[in-house]
């Protein structure tokens, strides 16, 4: 805040000149003590300038409802709502979130410096703050088939855009445990800035030299016990409540059962599709879901607000006090997170006012480089008796490596072992030709398959079903929609979705995509996939090869163990 504004803010703070706005008779939440008291909040140019008793330009009568600071979302990745940047923020922003910190890893995986450019532009005018943590590993990993590479000398220029925060969730674990080189460069270059983590699963040690390297913060943790090694090696935790990983309940119960201090947690979305923040809220739904857990009510304010916001750095956010931004929300009911009015620089977010669609540059609508292919590229002979099997799991997106005993034969289809089905991840970057093929377990499709271009983090095309025919036929109309989600059942396609916007995220809005998932959701849990399971966003981490235990990528299967992936038969 510079001189001038300080100066317009403290004649408003001392009645020497009346405020813009004034929210009137409200009970205020202060995240500072976690108490709760009287009074009226005054605003000028954007900023809160004094909190008692004041006259305003504009008054809103709160009739004793409470002012809550605007949530920050601790980390996710915008394209994996599906929707534009934009869209999405305004959505999310009418829950009651009024701070995002992105990492676009996932654009930048496909389009690499254009893709980070496209998140930041389209964010840049939304009804909220907006920053970026810069993503770090880019590819994933060495056994990685994505679309670009963003070194160190390609972060350099963001250095000095005030929204770039630091550096996004290092998943290299290993690189930084052992100081690689390549690794040690980007860690330096955001020495002052804040680096993310990404590490779950790491021995004592090995997440002690994690730490000691400079990573600050993890969304990783699946249990408390490892959060708990986490906060104690000075890790700050964002506890995940996504669409697929859905942590905050194990940790929300660990930290009462141990009766612990939450100044060092956090929540994050990570990945959370739109129909889920349409139908339960944003970071509103994890304050809701750890207050009905027993978390006490301001706990829960505190982790949604200020202690995100001093994580980050972010010291004009996060609280309801003189000299902070003007982001604040109305709320009649604080147990059940009932939200009347959100407030965005003392301006109430309208949906009417903000909701549309920016323009997508051109280039970066056709990235599936790949023509259509035949049924005979997904034939899986079994040559021996035991084969690893992708065993998936509801509500995470861990996964267990199987070794089970088929019989050899010329192609595996799930016709004869119902319980397993065939899985293909195809690369789409560069028309390479690779075709990774497996076996997985837990996602019980029949009858036919489903496709995305969502396949975290290089989003090749990956495809689940019980016959090729199907597999084919929903791999091809990927191709064709350059991106997206298919259903096929019954050598038919059942519905589909575009994802045109770098086989990411649609443009036809959220009304007609939200229908066109709930319709392919429906089905896919007729035709057998659990209905604890989103059955794209459980399969587009498959292909992760960064957490354990197995995952699939174009070159076959890997086995995610010590810190790093290992390509296996």
């Amino acid at each position: 805040m510079n001189n001038r504004l300080q100066a317009i803010l403290s004649k408003v703070c001392l009645k020497e000149k009346e405020a813009d706005l004034v929210m009137k008779n409200a009970r205020i939440l202060d995240v500072f003590t976690g108490s709760i008291y009287s009074g009226d909040v005054a605003v000028s140019r954007g900023y809160i300038a004094g909190i008692g008793e004041y006259r305003g330009k504009k008054e809103i009568d709160a009739k004793g409802q409470f002012l809550v600071p605007g949530f920050i979302d601790a980390h996710l990745h915008p394209e994996s709502t599906m929707v534009t940047p934009h869209e999405l923020i305004t959505l999310a922003a009418l829950k009651g979130t009024t701070c995002f910190i992105v990492d676009p890893h996932e654009a930048c995986n496909v389009s690499g410096k254009e893709g980070v450019d496209y998140i930041l532009q389209q964010s840049e005018k939304s009804p909220a703050n907006v920053f970026v943590m810069l993503p770090s590993c880019v590819p994933s990993t060495e056994i990685d088939d994505n679309g670009a590479v963003f070194s160190a000398e390609d972060m350099k220029e963001y250095l000095e855009n005030p929204r770039i925060l630091g550096l996004g969730e290092v998943m290299d674990d290993y690189s930084v445990i052992h100081r690689e080189k390549k690794m040690m460069e980007k860690l330096s270059l955001f020495s002052r800035h804040v680096l993310d983590g990404h590490a779950p699963f790491l021995p004592k040690e090995d997440l002690q030299a994690y730490a000691l390297n400079g990573i600050q913060t993890d969304h990783e943790a699946v249990d408390f016990d490892y959060a708990l090694e986490q906060i104690r090696a000075g890790m700050h935790i964002h506890i995940r409540e996504g669409s697929a990983a859905r942590n905050l309940e194990a940790l929300v119960k660990g930290i009462l059962a141990h009766k612990i201090d939450t100044r060092a947690f956090s929540f994050c979305t990570d990945d959370k599709h739109i129909e889920d923040i349409i139908r339960e809220g944003h970071i509103s739904h994890a304050v809701r879901k750890a207050i009905a857990l027993g978390l006490p009510t301001c706990s829960a304010y505190q982790m949604a607000t200020i202690n995100t916001a001093e994580c980050y750095g972010l010291s004009h956010l996060g609280a309801i006090a003189v000299g902070r931004q003007a982001d604040f929300l109305l709320i009649s009911d604080l147990e059940n997170v009932e939200i009347t009015a959100v407030f965005h620089k003392g301006k109430e977010v309208l949906e009417s006012e903000h909701l549309r669609i920016p323009r997508c540059p051109s280039k970066l609508k056709k990235t599936v480089h790949l023509s259509p292919l035949k049924e005979k590229a997904f034939r899986l002979p079994i040559s021996k008796q035991e084969v690893n099997v992708i065993a998936m799991e509801e509500g995470q997106i861990t996964t267990k490596r199987l070794q089970v005993m088929l019989k050899r034969c010329g192609n595996f289809t799930g016709e004869e072992y119902p319980e397993y089905q065939k899985i293909a991840v195809i690369e789409r970057h560069k028309g390479s030709g690779k075709i990774g093929l497996g076996i997985c377990q837990g996602y019980a499709i029949h009858g036919g398959a489903i496709a995305s271009s969502v396949s975290h983090d290089s989003h090749n095309l990956i495809v689940i079903g019980d016959n090729d025919r199907d597999m084919c036929l929903a791999v091809n109309e990927l191709i064709r929609l350059q991106g997206g989600f298919v259903l096929v059942q019954g050598g038919k396609v059942y519905d589909s979705l575009a994802l045109p916007i770098m086989g990411l995220m649609c443009d036809c809005g959220f009304i007609e995509a939200n229908a066109h998932l709930e319709n392919m959701k429906q089905k896919a849990h007729e035709m057998g996939v659990p209905g604890g399971m989103d059955p794209f966003i459980s399969m587009s981490f498959l292909a992760l090869p960064v957490i354990p235990e197995i995952r699939i990528t174009p070159r076959g299967l890997c086995l995610v163990q010590n810190g790093r992936p290992r390509l296996i038969q």
